[in-house]
């Protein structure tokens, strides 16, 4: 995922849920891990391919799953915040085609989706960006960098994930759609803030409860392997107390899911 704007969502997303089902095996694509593994760093940095680049993970996502054991029961992807940059004069750089960015998450998903019939996917769309810090912040070391740019990126990916049936979060618009968003959800004018990692958070937690999976991986409908309730009467159990912490990253029903 590159620097990765939304980690620390996904990564509260995976603790929240392996809390809930300790048995969940979680497997994870990173950017930089595939990247610097099968290339010099210093090639990494020249090619520009340090950034979050769909064409590789279409090979990438063949690799960490195909020979496992045990397929995943949900895997989030996120690609497209670097791939929608403008193209470098040089030619290299993040840059990927919207064409072609379409073209590899449908084999993205189209392969895991193929591992199991049991194997969930969400997608997560590329998400806004605020300009005027980005110019703050990085001055002429990043050039082009405009919010419309994305936005073709990420309404094509809500398309594709119709297409496809997988589910997806529509980062562009969710975010804009926080008060104040362009002085309270970025730290660079591209990165999440702890704010705007909360709302993926939230996000991808209200797809799990209202996707009609069987088995649903919704937290609450996980079954409860140790429900001790200390044998006194009336009194909630551990399970029931765990319900009420969660329920400060529940969402009400909206129409930014698909």
């Amino acid at each position: 995922m590159g620097i990765d704007m939304v980690t620390k969502g996904v990564h509260n997303v995976i603790d929240f849920l392996s809390d809930d089902s300790p048995d969940m095996d979680v497997i994870g694509i990173s950017d930089n891990f595939f990247s610097d593994i099968n290339k010099p760093a210093a090639v990494n940095c020249i090619e520009g391919h340090g950034s979050s680049l769909g064409r590789f993970k279409s090979h990438a996502s063949n690799i960490v799953f195909d020979d496992a054991v045990v397929q995943p029961s949900l895997v989030i992807v996120y690609f497209g915040g670097n791939d929608s940059m403008p193209p470098h004069p040089s030619g290299k750089g993040a840059h990927v085609s919207l064409s072609e960015f379409i073209d590899n998450m449908r084999k993205i998903g189209e392969h895991l989706l193929s591992l199991s019939d049991k194997t969930r996917v969400i997608f997560l769309s590329p998400p806004p960006m605020n300009e005027r810090q980005i110019q703050l912040v990085f001055g002429d070391a990043i050039k082009g960098r405009r919010n419309e740019v994305c936005r073709p990126y990420a309404e094509a990916l809500l398309t594709l994930c119709n297409e496809i049936n997988v589910k997806c979060v529509d980062l562009w618009n969710v975010i804009q759609q926080q008060d104040d968003w362009l002085n309270t959800c970025f730290t660079d004018g591209i990165h999440f803030t702890a704010k705007a990692s909360e709302v993926v958070v939230k996000e991808v937690l209200k797809v799990v409860r209202e996707a009609e999976w069987k088995p649903s991986l919704y937290w609450k409908s996980l079954p409860i392997e140790f429900p001790f309730d200390y044998g006194i009467p009336n009194s909630l159990s551990l399970a029931e107390l765990e319900l009420f912490r969660n329920e400060q990253l529940e969402l009400p029903p909206s129409t930014a899911l698909l």
